[in-house]
């Protein structure tokens, strides 16, 4: 290693035993060389990865001495003299560093189940993660997280003594010049993910919102992972029974690391009570669509991805029922059906879809079309007797009971049937909603797991039978060796990226 290398080291070394403020000079001094060598040599990996390692440090000592250098100039003391440490001034509120944590990436050790494939992009900067220090004002109404959990990354440019900090947004920007010399930007879309799930813990509720769903229904919502941009077609996940939103955060950050993704999608998820009847959850997603609609009228139209039952509810998204279900219940159409007003609008929204013009795209993973035996079975029985009943839909079915239209293949019920009920392959849904078509000019994909066996059409994933996860039509169908979590497989993410970069 050349000698202006060994003595950036040593400056890293010596910030390590100093408190937050010297330690920032040392930092700097670090940045400063390997800056110096990277002009002459920019392909110096040596001096990038030092570089990147002091920028890092250099984050840590500003957030941790609560330092602004985004509001006013602060001057550093070194033992080559001062240095003046700036910042450029946010743009707007959302973009105020003062608002979040910093996290470098290297110093976070990123595992679980989640992460059993871990990858970075390659490049120039300090990867980090900005944690909102409090809940996103009316992140509902924005379609957000309720706190921000986002990847940016750091670099530092010197001119004489000037030093000036600036965090990019790698979702936006792929590269970046320094002396007239382009480089890759450094960046780490796992992170942020990996560091919200262990601080938010989202999976902790999933077995919670089957068993109660009544009392998580504030959970419902449709939130969206990175800043709107209407250039950039939305990609919505749906997560089936007992998941929540992290269960797509392997197939996600997979799909990040892509250029070509990040530049043409943006991604969202839909997260919901997966205790409800499906064709309910299906009502609350359309109504959070609609919002996205008048919240951000420019957007592109979108692409639905969903697992198991949440495959069943994007197929409601691109499906014209008409009156049709509702007749399978009911012996009159909804305007003579003799119920109060607010059973009606409840049960219409529930039994009637209309094919969304906003979806241009499905893609199915593991979706049981045709239903599952496993929720006939003695263990789904189980399970459904154990979920709660909400207390809206107790009135509901009070009211609907006497007009129903006596069905001897289903179960004899008490109560309004739940997400395990409408999972059975003689529900009266289920039944009724597989005599029609998937709306004409949106093309559908399927993706099928059969465990490795390799004997599909007599195939399962364990839970869902070739038989009823099979849909004739699909543009598409892929078999991989999967059980039935089929979003966490490789072969499946990859057919993924292939039909987003196939089909843009």
């Amino acid at each position: 290693m050349e000698e202006p290398l060994v003595s950036a080291m040593n400056y890293l070394r010596a910030a390590e035993h100093e408190p937050p403020l010297p330690a920032l000079g040392h930092d700097l001094l670090a940045a400063k060389i390997s800056y110096g060598v990277l002009k002459r040599q920019p392909k110096n990996e040596s001096a990038r990865s030092i570089y990147n390692f002091a920028v890092a440090r250099v984050v840590q000592d500003v957030d941790r001495t609560d330092l602004e250098p985004w509001r006013h100039s602060i001057t550093i003391s070194t033992q080559q003299g001062g240095y003046t440490l700036v910042s450029p001034k946010p743009v707007d509120a959302d973009h105020d560093p003062s608002r979040y944590d910093l996290f470098p990436t290297d110093a976070l050790k990123i595992s679980g189940k989640f992460f059993n494939s871990y990858s970075t992009v390659s490049g120039f900067g300090a990867p980090i993660v900005v944690v909102g220090r409090a809940e996103s004002p009316h992140y509902r109404q924005q379609y957000k997280f309720r706190r921000v959990y986002a990847p940016v990354t750091a670099i530092v440019r010197f001119s004489g003594r000037q030093a000036r900090l600036e965090f990019i947004d790698p979702l936006n920007t792929e590269r970046i010049t320094l002396n007239k010399k382009v480089f890759p930007l450094a960046a780490d879309f796992h992170a942020p993910t990996a560091l919200l799930i262990a601080r938010e813990r989202p999976e902790r509720i999933g077995l919670s919102r089957v068993m109660n769903p009544g009392a998580y229904a504030d959970t419902a919502m449709l939130c969206r992972l990175q800043q709107f941009d209407p250039a950039r077609t939305p990609v919505i996940f749906v997560h089936g029974l007992q998941e929540t939103g992290a269960s797509w955060a392997p197939m996600i950050d997979s799909l990040r690391d892509d250029p070509w993704i990040r530049e043409h999608y943006q991604f969202w998820y839909f997260s919901y009570p997966s205790g409800y009847p499906y064709p309910y959850a299906a009502a609350l997603f359309r109504q959070d669509l609609d919002g996205i609609k008048r919240a951000f009228p420019n957007h592109k139209r979108i692409v639905l991805i969903g697992h198991s039952m949440g495959g069943l509810i994007c197929r409601l998204m691109v499906t014209d029922t008409g009156d049709k279900i509702w007749r399978d219940f009911f012996a009159t159409p909804p305007a003579k059906t003799p119920l109060a007003s607010d059973t009606r609008k409840l049960l219409e929204a529930a039994l009637i879809f209309a094919h969304r013009s906003d979806v241009q795209r499905v893609i199915f993973i593991s979706t049981p079309h045709r239903g599952s035996e496993l929720a006939t079975g003695w263990i789904g029985r189980i399970g459904a007797a154990l979920v709660r009943t909400p207390r809206l839909f107790t009135s509901t079915y009070a009211a609907a009971k006497p007009l129903l239209i006596a069905d001897p293949a289903a179960r004899p019920l008490n109560r309004m049937p739940n997400s395990v009920d409408t999972l059975e392959p003689n529900d009266r849904f289920v039944e009724a909603l597989n005599k029609l078509l998937i709306a004409p000019g949106i093309p559908y994909h399927s993706i099928i797991g059969d465990r490795g066996r390799g004997d599909t059409p007599n195939s399962s994933d364990g839970v869902v039978p070739y038989g009823s996860s099979h849909l004739p039509g699909a543009q598409s169908e892929l078999i991989v060796n999967s059980d039935h979590g089929a979003q966490y497989n490789p072969q499946a993410i990859r057919e993924v990226e292939r039909i987003l970069k196939t089909y843009p």
